[in-house]
């Protein structure tokens, strides 16, 4: 049912991410090689995620059989807010997109894709059953870590992760969860770090990262707002 997150939707304006990315946004779209941004939404910070499917008419059925309302709004479908627990989510229509032409000609120094975004559940079994059960997302990865103070489950998506973070000490509970943060991917994490420096975006030194072979950095600026690092290496789920 679906094939891919298309974009993301988020509050404020395309020019922090345009530094961010190292991108020149388009028709008011931003585009990496895997997933697109747009802009000037009102909500949260991170405001939407829009998945891809290739028959939104078929998937309307599906999401219908497995007790998921939605509403055809356009060329969307948009999930009703008390099945996804409030993270707001809808399907388009799938559709090749090119990414975003460079700000400048150094491509290993920006960002090329997403890594994982992130949503925040303090209840990980409902997620499990909204996002494996009911919108067909493959679990790869579900893992508790004390000294993380997490539990993670991660969910494929075309080439990116969708991941679930719980709180291991604030228990379970049947709260709302929250779409809260970006990971990025970069082909050469020390030239991504300095050339955000050099732009004037607030970005930590790279350490290792969680993942075996791969190094990332904290962003602290130019991103209107969502928490975000940049990972590089070699390490993929």
């Amino acid at each position: 049912m679906i094939d891919a997150l298309d974009h993301l939707t988020l509050a404020g304006s395309a020019a922090a991410y345009e530094t961010l990315l190292g991108r020149r946004a388009v028709d008011g779209r931003l585009q990496t090689a895997n997933v697109g941004l747009t802009f000037g939404a009102d909500g949260d910070a991170l405001s939407s995620m829009v998945f891809a499917t290739r028959d939104p008419d078929k998937a309307a059925r599906l999401l219908e059989r497995r007790a998921v309302p939605s509403e055809r709004r356009g060329d969307r479908l948009i999930l009703a807010r008390e099945t996804t627990y409030g993270v707001p989510i809808e399907l388009c229509e799938h559709k090749d997109a090119t990414p975003s032409p460079l700000v400048d000609s150094d491509e290993a120094a920006s960002i090329g894709a997403l890594d994982h975004v992130v949503v925040r559940s303090p209840n990980p079994e409902r997620a499990i059953a909204l996002y494996a059960g009911r919108l067909g997302l493959d679990l790869r990865l579900d893992r508790s870590n004390p000294a993380w103070g997490s539990r993670l489950l991660f969910f494929r998506c075309g080439d990116l992760v969708v991941e679930i973070a719980h709180d291991l000490k604030t228990g379970v509970s049947d709260g709302p969860d929250q779409l809260w943060g970006l990971s990025w991917r970069t082909p050469d994490i020390a030239r991504a770090n300095a050339r955000l420096k050099a732009a004037g975006v607030d970005v930590s030194p790279p350490r290792i990262g969680r993942r075996p072979g791969t190094e990332a950095f904290s962003v602290n600026s130019h991103t209107e707002g969502v928490p975000t690092i940049v990972i590089g290496g070699i390490g993929r789920w």
